[in-house]
């Protein structure tokens, strides 16, 4: 059994590839989640260390159409398979018969996004023994600022299958990945250039004004404190 406060001490601070690098030399069965700029950027990082890592990507259903030719794009660049999760179609239709589909404008994302992404999500991650995510501690300073290089995932964990994800990013700007991206001429989807910069669920997505946090664009609509969608839950601070 891994010690992770021991991990934690051994990774904090390290460059992405160091991390990447311990996480695939500890866990063969090990998946990178791919949605937007920071997870292909692991994807480019991981594949010069390991070629057969698995990687997934959530299909909700509502995702733009600019997003679905990025997911081909990179699958065709990198001549990877990436697996696309999909909802329980029984659970939507029975959600959207009784809800409509633009119920979250009016009572929150969470049951929509419990149904189109967490639920996919919980499937994938009970076959795997570790993840590793595209998180930064400056995508949220609600959400993301306590986030540790490499943590047992308290939200997917369960007493028979303790579940550890890895964060190689989560000390990187936005611009150390879009240099990245420059420099070794990683595919991006192409709503950045449009003023999107935190990208999910086309209803739930718009551009960002100038000067604006890269995650106002997301459930613009609600408070700041409740930007994420489940996938993370465990960034979720309860109030005293």
């Amino acid at each position: 059994m891994i010690d992770i406060t021991d991990l934690q001490t051994e990774l904090a601070g390290k460059n992405p590839r160091v991390i990447l690098k311990k996480a695939l030399e500890l866990f063969d069965n090990i998946a990178i989640s791919f949605s937007g700029a920071e997870d292909v950027v692991l994807i480019d990082l991981a594949l010069n260390i390991r070629k057969d890592i698995q990687i997934f990507s959530l299909d909700t259903g509502r995702l733009h159409p600019e997003t679905y030719r990025y997911i081909e794009k990179v699958r065709q660049h990198y001549g990877i398979t990436i697996e696309l999760l999909t909802p329980d179609r029984d659970v939507l239709d029975n959600f959207v018969k009784q809800k409509g589909l633009f119920s979250f404008y009016e009572d929150g994302h969470s049951e929509c996004c419990g149904i189109r992404k967490v639920e996919p999500l919980k499937r994938k991650l009970a076959t795997v023994d570790a993840w590793i995510t595209g998180q930064r501690k400056d995508q949220s300073v609600d959400t993301r600022q306590d986030i540790p290089e490499v943590q047992l995932d308290t939200a997917f964990s369960t007493e028979a299958h303790p579940l550890i994800k890895f964060n190689p990013l989560l000390n990187w700007k936005s611009s150390q990945v879009w240099d990245y991206i420059d420099a070794y001429q990683v595919p991006y989807n192409e709503l950045h250039q449009h003023g999107y910069i935190s990208i999910g669920c086309e209803p739930c997505t718009r551009p960002v004004l100038p000067n604006q946090h890269e995650r106002a664009g997301r459930w613009w609509w609600e408070d700041s404190t409740k930007k994420e969608c489940g996938l993370h839950a465990g960034n979720l601070k309860t109030k005293n």
